[in-house]
Parts: structure tokens; sequence; C-alpha cells
């Protein structure tokens, strides 16, 4: 994959302020990143977290660095391009709560694999926290950061880099979220923020109270849960009931013996994370592929 280097390291030496809401603390991944042993990688699906600094060497998609602006901010941002003959459709990336890691990267690059420009913002660019040597945020500083952010910078620093990636040549002009976690909470109240976005799916992130929904947008929202996550599936009802009350569309898929997590862990939960992950992917991308017209 190439990668611009220039703008990586100008882009790492940013510093500024910006701010947003916590949400979850998902420190159960820890564990089982730690504890899990690989599994063979299907090259339909995203990488595991175990897999993806290999499956970003080998991949023959372009992609780079680049600094977008979002009011006095400069977002480090990770693009991948497709490779097809037509323009494409945006779909935004959003970390966990542990920032920018590879693995979104490699997520990134298997949403350009299957045909869509995807960036991957790393929101936490103004908050100057350390990197290891693996390329990643340090963990620790990240989920620190993360609870110093505030919701309306999120969300402008979001669409900032969806119209970045909207108007570049190659795009078309319409863009969906996917998040995980931490993320996938905020994609969700991205709707309500944002009327422009097309699409959102939610990786079990806790949904918005009723009171939020009442200001969503009419953006279809798709949210994949693990079955062994109640701290975030009781949340779903609450989702469901007020979003069926607003007229609005809100689908929810819950992957029995999966965890939190699933996509990431793809070796964890004696393989229901990974039977999770292969209806959870093929799911987003026919949910992007029907709202991103």
């Amino acid at each position: 994959m190439r990668l611009s280097t220039g703008v990586l390291i100008a882009s790492m030496l940013l510093g500024a302020c910006a701010r947003a809401d916590a949400g979850d603390a998902h420190d159960d991944h820890d564990a089982a990143d730690a504890a899990a042993s690989d599994v063979q990688q299907d090259p339909n699906l995203p990488a595991s977290a175990q897999t993806a600094v290999e499956r970003l060497n080998a991949s023959p998609r372009h992609g780079e660095w680049v600094t977008v602006g979002s009011g006095s901010d400069s977002i480090r941002t990770w693009v991948v391009y497709p490779e097809r003959r037509d323009n494409a459709p945006v779909v935004v990336v959003i970390h966990e709560i542990f920032g920018l890691s590879n693995w979104i990267r490699a997520v990134a690059d298997q949403l350009a694999a299957d045909g869509f420009i995807a960036v991957a913002p790393d929101l936490l660019t103004m908050k100057n926290v350390p990197w290891t040597d693996a390329g990643e945020p340090q963990g620790d500083a990240a989920r620190a950061a993360i609870g110093t952010l505030q919701p309306a910078d999120i969300h402008r620093h979001i669409k900032a880099v969806a119209d970045y990636a909207m108007n570049l040549p190659a795009a078309q002009k319409v863009y969906g979220v996917v998040g995980f976690c931490w993320g996938g909470s905020t994609v969700f109240q991205h709707a309500i923020h944002e009327p422009s976005v097309r699409a959102v799916v939610s990786y079990y992130g806790t949904t918005p109270t009723a009171e939020q929904l009442r200001r969503i947008n009419n953006a279809p929202v798709l949210g994949l849960y693990g079955g062994n996550d109640q701290r975030v599936n009781a949340t779903i009802p609450r989702a469901d009931s007020a979003m069926k009350a607003l007229g609005k569309t809100y689908e929810h898929r819950i992957y029995e013996g999966a965890g939190h997590g699933f996509l990431r862990q793809q070796n964890g939960a004696d393989g229901a994370n990974l039977a999770a992950t292969r209806q959870a992917w093929p799911a987003t991308i026919a949910w992007f592929r029907d709202t991103l017209k």
C-alpha cells in the first residue's frame, strides 16, 4: 500500500484543541487481544486485530494520509481508494475508544476493496496522544483523551472529512458512516447532528436516548450486535421503539454467542465471533450499496 510519508510526519505533529463525549469504556477488548490466537483470514472480510498490519502491507489499493481542515482544527485522516472505473460513494470509518488503530485502517481498506472511498479520521489528532512503535495510539492515553472530546466538535470533524472525501475527483457526493464500539455510538449520534449523512452502520455501540432520537434525520440505521453484550444490547429496545414511533428506519441484528468487539476479535467466543463477522460484514456492504446512491 502506498503511503505519503511527508503528509504522515507533518500531520502527526499537529496540535490544537477539540473535545467529545467518552461514551463506552470497552476495556473488555484488551483481554481478548492478549489471549486471542489467529484465525484463517477470508479476503472478503476485514482483517482481525491480529492480521491488520499484514493485510495493510499486502493491499494493492492506494492508501494515504491527508490532513483535513475542520474550522480552525486539522484532522489527520487515512484515505483508501477502491479499484473501479467509475466514481465511488464515500464511507467514513469512526474508530473505537483506542483511537485510529491499524485495525481501523484495515477496515477502511476492506471497504475500499468492496468499492467505496473509505476515510478514517483520527478524532484525537489535536490531543497529542503518544504513538507506539507499532504505529498506533497508546491505549491508556487514547481512552483518557476520548473523554475530553465534545460532541459538537466530533460531528463537525466527521462532516469536514466527509466533505473532503466527497470533493475528491473520484468520489460521488454522498456519504455514509460506520463505527465500532465508541465509534458505533458516535455514528448513531451523527445522524442526529448532521442531516446530510445518507446511511449509518453501528457496530455494538450504545444507542441514543428517545429524547435525542426525536432530532434524528432520515438516514437509515443498521445496528449489529453480539449476543453476549447485554451492556450494549440493553439500549436496543429504546432505539427500536423510538425509531418506529418516528417512522424512521432502524434495523438491528444480534449474533448469538458473539461478544462485544466481534469484528475485531474474530478468533474469540469459540467461533461465534467469526460466525458473526461472516454475517455482519456482508450486511454492512449491502446496506451501503442500497442506500448510498
